[in-house]
């Protein structure tokens, strides 16, 4: 093993965007483990909007990260010093750990992964993970989608939404995802099957929904919210289901944010808006996972993972995630 840990410590609480300051860069030895645990040498680290606002003093629905500790992230690794019978030397692992080359655990919070060499190990992010979870019990748990409805997913080029509108197309639905390019809105339509696509950045995104959605919309799965979500009110159907999973437009806010101009058409549609957390699903996982894995055996499920290279690239990586220049699962491979 190397000699070096390198990390990423949370040094301020961010304002605004996150900045490379608001970090500091460590050089530690590595940890050994002493009883019942391990030492896991980290190999790709998942870059999720939720870590925002983990940096925050308040915290969101889990505590936030202490001021001059590691930062949060979660890992796939592999395990490289032992004494853990749970948790063998060459055991690969994925859960929450740090932003650094390795660390020290006891197993909380962390499974183990099948060594199965045709799966690549990316796959356990961009379909095979919360993303994967998020999108199967966000759209048919709390959306209760049905065959033959309407579904509008925002961010439909990023990782839980193109899933999303896949599941849709697979549980015979029509789908329109709004995305933030001509690229990524030429990916949904072409590869992923998406039935229309709409670039909220050059297009009136209400007359689109108005052309794509003749028949109203039924589920609107959210990752967004602001202007793209008061465009959907306007044309949800009677009992349609909103479900928030994130909205990524307000993480970076300095002030108060507007709340929706239509949500007054929830009470008249009967409508119902419901927002959930993955965590508490994954006691469920396997079922999910089962359904996954058969439909990408069958090539009706695709991912897209953005590999970043290097963990000194992490904290400038982590912007990507809000300006909208990555496309799928951002990740940073180690």
């Amino acid at each position: 093993m190397a000699q070096v840990n390198r990390q990423w410590r949370l040094a301020a609480r961010p304002v605004g965007l996150v900045k490379e300051t608001d970090f500091e860069w460590r050089e530690e030895p590595v940890p050994v483990p002493g009883e019942d645990q391990f030492v896991v040498h980290n190999l790709y680290l998942s870059l999720d909007p939720t870590y925002r606002g983990w940096m925050n003093e308040a915290g969101s629905y889990v505590s936030s990260v202490p001021i001059g500790t590691v930062m949060r992230g979660a890992m796939i690794g592999v395990v490289e010093q032992s004494r853990n019978a749970r948790f063998p030397e060459g055991t690969l692992v994925q859960g929450m750990l740090g932003w650094e080359d390795y660390s020290l655990s006891d197993g909380k919070g962390l499974s183990s992964l099948p060594n199965d060499p045709s799966v690549p190990l990316t796959a356990y992010w961009g379909l095979f993970s919360h993303i994967g979870l998020t999108a199967y019990y966000g759209l048919l748990d709390v959306g209760k989608l049905k065959s033959g409805e309407t579904l509008t997913v925002s961010a439909a080029a990023g990782a839980v939404g193109s899933l999303v509108g896949q599941i849709g197309k697979i549980k015979g639905c029509r789908v329109v995802g709004i995305a933030g390019s001509e690229a990524k809105c030429k990916w949904i339509t072409d590869e992923l099957g998406f039935d229309a696509a709409i670039n909220y950045k050059t297009e009136p995104v209400l007359d689109s929904l108005k052309k794509h959605c003749p028949n109203g919309i039924d589920v609107h799965f959210e990752n967004v919210g602001g202007e793209v979500l008061d465009a959907v009110l306007s044309l949800i159907n009677l009992r349609a289901r909103v479900v928030v999973c994130g909205l990524i437009s307000q993480y970076n806010a300095t002030g108060p944010v507007p709340g929706p101009r239509n949500f007054w058409r929830i009470v008249g549609k009967r409508a119902r808006i419901e927002g959930f957390i993955v965590l508490d699903y994954y006691d469920r996982a396997a079922e999910a996972m089962r359904e996954l894995r058969q439909w990408y055996i069958e090539g009706r499920l695709r991912y897209r993972v953005d590999v970043v290279e290097g963990l000194e690239n992490a904290p400038r990586a982590f912007n990507r995630l809000f300006d909208g220049s990555n496309q799928g699962k951002l990740v940073v491979k180690i």
